[in-house]
């Protein structure tokens, strides 16, 4: 069976609905003057280049993942989701309500922070080269010895700028300068609050919580946590069963797509290659994988 995916193109038009915002894999629509509608469309992108297939169930699974750790950290700190229900959004036709079922959150609005809250508890990615030049991570100092995949001392918090293409690293004291000592504090108790429940939940599936990034915005003074939640777009899951430091272990994400397209000889720069409908699928598997984890479920239509 075929499965249709959404990917939306450039005019993000959607009958009913006024665009306000688009991402690289989300698009936002305003409703009313407090919320917004956020859609996760299907859209896949590496190296900072959106690619021009999408992978199926890939926005359903964001918005699930999301949706089910927003509701499970609300303790720690508030969040923008009002409700996953697109019956709720008048205005849409019925074929309409159809695609975006499952793909789309209410929220409420809020100004962003300027800063991008990545928490790290092993060494990978970025992290790993800094720490191989310079044996720190954002400038905070890390032990010698260390190892690719290595599990650090202790959760690291390594803040970026929020760039349109590529963020930029920031030490903690240039994102308290930046936001202010008061939403700083504020930001970063959260986060590695956020960073603790999440990789106390992943270890009872034997995942691993390498790394991930939080947006905060705020409602007032209130600070709360926006965007989207310990997803796979968001962060690096590793299996626990995997790992070694020294060696890159598998994720559940779009590893897979990356690896094939480092095979490519691409300059990593857009138009994108046409993807091999075998990666897509194999990159849709890890999605649906780390969602039946997480939440329990998959998306109506989807199997494993």
């Amino acid at each position: 069976m075929t499965v249709q995916t959404l990917y939306l193109g450039r005019e993000r038009s959607i009958p009913g609905l006024k665009w306000t915002a688009t991402g690289k894999v989300r698009d936002i629509y305003a409703v009313g003057e407090d919320h917004l509608l956020f859609v996760t469309t299907d859209r896949v992108s590496a190296f900072d280049v959106v690619m021009n297939e999408g992978i199926p169930h890939k926005g359903e699974v964001l918005t699930m993942i999301a949706a089910w750790w927003f509701e499970h950290t609300r303790d720690i700190v508030p969040n923008h989701l009002v409700s996953t229900s697109i019956d709720e959004i008048e205005g849409l036709s019925n074929e309409w309500r159809d695609r975006l079922r499952g793909r789309v959150m209410l929220v409420k609005k809020a100004r962003p922070t300027t800063v991008e809250w990545v928490v790290r508890g092993y060494l990978a990615g970025s992290g790993w080269k800094e720490y191989q030049k310079s044996r720190t991570v954002c400038g905070i100092a890390l032990p010698d010895g260390l190892a690719l995949s290595s599990r650090l001392p202790a959760p690291i918090l390594t803040p970026t700028t929020k760039d349109e293409h590529h963020d930029l690293p920031l030490t903690p004291a240039q994102a308290r300068e930046r936001v202010g000592a008061k939403l700083f504090d504020a930001a970063e108790k959260a986060s590695m609050g956020l960073f603790a429940r999440g990789g106390e939940v992943l270890a009872t599936h034997g995942i691993l919580l390498a790394d991930t990034k939080f947006e905060f915005g705020l409602r007032g003074e209130q600070l709360i946590l926006i965007d989207e939640a310990l997803t796979p777009d968001s962060s690096r899951f590793w299996p626990a069963d995997q790992w070694r430091p020294g060696s890159n272990p598998p994720s559940y994400d779009k590893q897979v797509l990356r690896d094939w397209l480092e095979t490519l000889t691409w300059n990593k720069q857009y138009p994108a290659p046409t993807l091999d409908p075998k990666v897509i699928a194999k990159t849709g598997h890890k999605y649906l994988e780390i969602c039946k984890k997480i939440t329990g479920r998959l998306p109506e239509g989807a199997s494993l």
